[in-house]
């Protein structure tokens, strides 16, 4: 037991110990996320993200950033703006959400590498939580693709990051 010791007693100079040394700080409780942010995508895992962080939002009493990336590190202008497009109707469906649970939801769109620009995002934006969908992968897809988006904003965070798979909507 450690204890951290008061100025000396006048009378006897001798320390006291603090009571309050050995008391566990109490957990935050509800409220503990006031900024969550949701990294949407246009697959399944990508939609439960977005509702997952609603639902939390409205638990804690936050807001949550819904954050599209149009990823401009592959593809041409007509991807793009299919992209762009996806992404409008992504943060629109989330603010609906939002909307639907009493949750004030941003919506923000960026255009790069996904998982640089919301690392970037959730540091600028003091984000508590990061929400991003994970799909389950295949073969093919871990060859060309061997460091998913989830694992990249993980090691790239200094908040907790919740990855939700398609399942979990």
């Amino acid at each position: 037991m450690s204890t951290d010791t008061d100025a000396a007693d006048p009378r006897d100079g001798t320390a006291s110990a603090s009571r309050d040394a050995d008391r566990v700080p109490r957990s935050p409780g509800p409220g503990r996320f006031e900024r969550v942010l949701v990294v949407t995508t246009d697959d399944p895992a990508g939609r439960a993200a977005a509702s997952a962080a609603v639902d939390l939002a409205a638990t804690h009493g936050a807001t949550v950033d819904a954050l599209y990336v149009v990823d401009t590190t592959e593809g041409w202008d007509m991807v793009v703006e299919r992209r762009e497009r996806a992404g409008e109707e992504l943060v629109e469906a989330a603010a609906a959400r939002g909307a639907a649970a009493g949750v004030e939801v941003e919506k923000w769109f960026r255009y790069g590498a996904p998982h640089r620009e919301a690392v970037d995002f959730a540091a600028a934006h003091d984000a508590d939580l990061v929400v991003v969908g994970a799909a389950r992968r295949t073969g093919l897809d871990r060859l060309l693709h061997p460091d998913p988006v989830p694992a990249r904003v993980r090691r790239g965070v200094d908040v907790p990051v919740m990855v939700v798979g398609p399942d979990d909507d």
